[in-house]
């Protein structure tokens, strides 16, 4: 029997630091709370326990406007606590999480292996930089070599991190491939609703102007091009000049749009003939997410390279570029690195995540889950004046609306349900955890229906 416990009393005063008399936790309460717990009904009992300790939501919030810059719109809710595909604020609320940490927590929260992998490794290893060799980085990234397309792995901390490593490489590629040029092709293809980060690399081939324009210059050499348009890609990429071009299988901030096969095979027989790399961008749609373990694998076309973040060590931050061996060829000592990536750590995370979701009955259930769920959103949402389509693959699912998905955004999460937008701010994105029961999915489209007036 598992025992679960939550203590107000192990609570303590923080370490004061010894350059000055203020601490360095400053918390509201001037207290740490520790909450170790498998028990969903001791969950649902810490947040209202912690509102002792933190204070109200509002409390928190206050704090947050005097302490942290202001980048983030955030959403007026201050969680504690998770289990499953349930997350509890402070003041003891549960909501159904159909953002699982923006397609984040593919396993939800609190998954009992992951815990074990997590516990484990920080007890035996948790850093010691690229300098030196460490088992689970080899493991995970042998792991990825076998269920992948690729012959090698570089490790980054992030998705824009992931994409300013397979920039570099691109780029490095064409000069070793072409050692006889002054100037061998070194710019880049992306297209429209596309994202890829907001390092200056990264967001110079993402397509939303607002992203890019207070922080120009970005990378020169980028042309975005209308997502789908194979006669406009073929044409540019046979110029001669394009190292890579970038594209995401299934665009997920840029509102849930998938790419057909004949655009997918039409940039990989272009990229072929001219000699460019095809970058597939699966951060947000790769690892199980479309009920494919990679979501090029339902189009049969493969890249050259491949950057994936966001679901891979569970919660904790990593991202991987994969790459083939002709890639790897161009790569030295010295040509990229990073301090923290691929650490132990985050590795043995990722590992547990990986073996959970690389299971052939786990992806068949994401497929079946996704069909049941746009089975359920068309049916019950279809009638809507305001709903417009219901589209995605597995359990990435987008619902595109005539007016902005602010208004039930909101109203879902009143109503207990975490949504998020995506595209122009009309479309619902729903990427809820991959381990989200039916029973969970039925319950989420009755409370869309029941907030679909706020929209009126």
């Amino acid at each position: 029997m598992t025992t679960s416990h939550f203590s107000l009393t192990n609570t303590f005063l923080p370490t004061t630091n010894l350059r000055r008399e203020t601490p360095l936790w400053p918390t509201i309460s001037g207290r740490r709370v520790y909450c170790t717990t498998n028990s969903l009904e001791t969950l649902k009992s810490v947040s209202t326990k912690a509102d002792d300790v933190l204070g109200s939501s509002k409390d928190v919030m206050e704090s947050d406007k005097k302490v942290i810059v202001g980048t983030y719109a955030r959403t007026p809710v201050v969680f504690c606590s998770g289990k499953g595909c349930k997350l509890y604020d402070v003041e003891g609320q549960e909501y159904l999480d159909l953002t699982s940490g923006i397609a984040v927590n593919a396993l939800g929260h609190g998954d009992p292996d992951w815990i074990q992998a997590v516990t484990q490794q920080a007890n035996t290893l948790t850093h010691v930089s690229n300098i030196f060799y460490t088992v689970p980085q080899v493991e995970l990234a042998k792991r990825l070599v076998s269920c992948s397309f690729a012959d090698r792995v570089f490790f980054s901390n992030s998705g824009t991190e992931a994409n300013e490593a397979a920039i570099k490489f691109a780029r490095k590629f064409q000069q070793v491939s072409h050692p006889d040029k002054t100037h061998p092709p070194s710019d880049f293809v992306s297209f429209s609703n596309s994202f890829h980060g907001r390092t200056m690399g990264a967001l110079a081939l993402t397509s939303k102007e607002q992203y890019r324009t207070p922080f120009q210059p970005v990378m020169p050499g980028v042309t975005f091009l209308e997502y789908g348009d194979t006669q406009a890609a073929t044409e540019l990429i046979q110029s001669g000049n394009i190292a890579a071009v970038f594209v995401e299988p299934i665009q997920g901030e840029g509102g849930i749009y998938s790419a057909t096969k004949d655009f997918l095979h039409s940039l990989r027989a272009a990229c072929d003939v001219a000699g460019s790399l095809l970058v597939f961008d699966e951060v947000q749609c790769g690892l199980g997410r479309t009920g494919y373990l990679w979501a090029h694998e339902d189009y049969n076309v493969f890249p050259d390279i491949m950057t994936l973040a966001k679901p891979l060590a569970g919660g904790l931050p990593i991202g991987a570029v994969l790459v083939t061996e002709k890639v790897a060829e161009a790569i030295s000592y010295g040509d990229h690195g990073s301090t923290f990536s691929g650490g132990p750590l985050v590795c043995n995370a990722a590992i547990a995540v990986l073996d959970t979701i690389s299971n052939p009955s786990f992806l068949a259930k994401v497929a079946s889950k996704g069909q049941y769920f746009m089975k359920l959103l068309v049916q019950k949402l279809g009638g809507n004046s305001h709903v417009k389509e219901v589209r995605g693959l597995g359990l990435i699912i987008g619902i595109e609306l005539d007016v902005p998905a602010a208004p039930l955004v909101d109203a879902c999460l009143h109503s207990g349900l975490l949504i998020l937008t995506a595209g122009k701010g009309n479309v619902v994105r729903l990427v809820p955890p991959l381990i989200i029961s039916e029973d969970e999915l039925e319950h989420a489209a009755e409370v869309l229906l029941k907030c679909l007036p706020a929209l009126d």
